[in-house]
């Protein structure tokens, strides 16, 4: 196991360092400046030059990338060329608080009742139940989330005045981003955990398990939802890293002060330094979570840990 892990930090270390470089040189190439050129125009050559060193624009683009990799190295992500006087790491920090929250509540939702819905399809197939959750199913992942959040917010929000439509107050205020975020999850668990659920009712053991009378509960959790976790949890990786670090989209529509809002405000007036601290930072969650996951393989199925032992 030790060994395994190894190898995986080894491998994260080397994909983010391919992904920093690509996205610094990505960066240089895009047109337009982070800077207002028309007051620049206005300084002397003296003070432009200043101005550029500042933040090292004046170096060679090597030099510059090898300035970036050094200060990458020991976790600086540079000073933000748009929010002046602002590190990138505190911009991210003071981001992340709602962005996370907001992640959380959704996956957090979306699994116990995409769980519940799965696990009732399965057990009551063929019937109404199982027709509804295919339903909830297909229309989760049909529906975009943003049309989901405009429904929400006109008539919970507008039309019934029940909770905030946008903006970030309160903790009501995570609510429908929240909810507009876990359709999406209900959706796939629902449908992941149906189909697994269908394929471990009908092995052997839950025959044997059945015969010697055991109660449905202990049916259900003991033998058939623990060997049907490992494609849920597989899907559950990247789809908790996406609504951790932020939704781009939901964040602008409910106005909430998120890692996703900050990234499209980022790209609006080309905060180079600020794209590439985000981008660096959501890889490095998405990589980690995936080392995550396959080590919870192991614990939901003691055969794939004893693989890795042997290793």
């Amino acid at each position: 196991m030790k060994k395994y892990v190894s190898i995986r930090l080894f491998n994260i270390i080397v994909t983010l360092l391919i992904i920093a470089t690509a996205t610094f040189f990505l960066m240089k190439q895009l047109p337009g400046s982070p800077f207002n050129e028309e007051k620049l125009a206005d300084l002397s050559e003296e003070a432009r030059q200043e101005f550029y060193a500042k933040y090292g624009l004046d170096e060679p683009l090597l030099t510059q990338y090898g300035i970036y990799l050094q200060k990458l190295m020991t976790g600086d992500l540079g000073e933000s060329f748009y929010y002046k006087g602002q590190s990138v790491n505190g911009i991210i920090s003071d981001r992340i608080g709602p962005s996370a929250l907001l992640g959380t509540q959704a996956v957090l939702l979306g699994l116990t009742i995409g769980l519940i819905l799965g696990v009732i399809a399965a057990f009551r197939h063929n019937s109404i139940w199982d027709f509804t959750t295919m339903l909830v199913a297909v229309l989760g992942v049909s529906i975009p989330n943003f049309v989901f959040a405009a429904l929400l917010q006109y008539f919970v929000g507008l039309k019934w005045g029940i909770l905030p439509v946008a903006f970030w107050e309160s903790y009501q205020s995570s609510i429908l981003p929240t909810i507009s975020l876990s359709l999406i999850v209900i959706a796939l668990i629902a449908r992941f955990a149906r189909n697994e659920m269908l394929e471990v009712l009908q092995q052997d053991y839950m025959v044997t398990a059945r015969a010697k009378g055991l109660s449905t509960t202990s049916i259900i959790f003991k033998h058939a939802l623990r060997n049907a976790l490992i494609p849920i949890v597989t899907i559950l990786g990247p789809i908790a890293v996406s609504l951790l670090t932020g939704s781009l989209v939901i964040e602008n529509i409910f106005g909430v002060p998120g890692i996703g809002s900050l990234f499209v405000d980022s790209i609006k007036v080309n905060d180079y330094s600020t794209i590439m601290g985000i981008t660096i930072f959501y890889s490095a969650f998405f990589v980690l979570t995936m080392l995550v996951v396959d080590l919870l393989y192991g614990v939901i199925d003691p055969r794939i840990r004893l693989a890795d032992e042997k290793r």
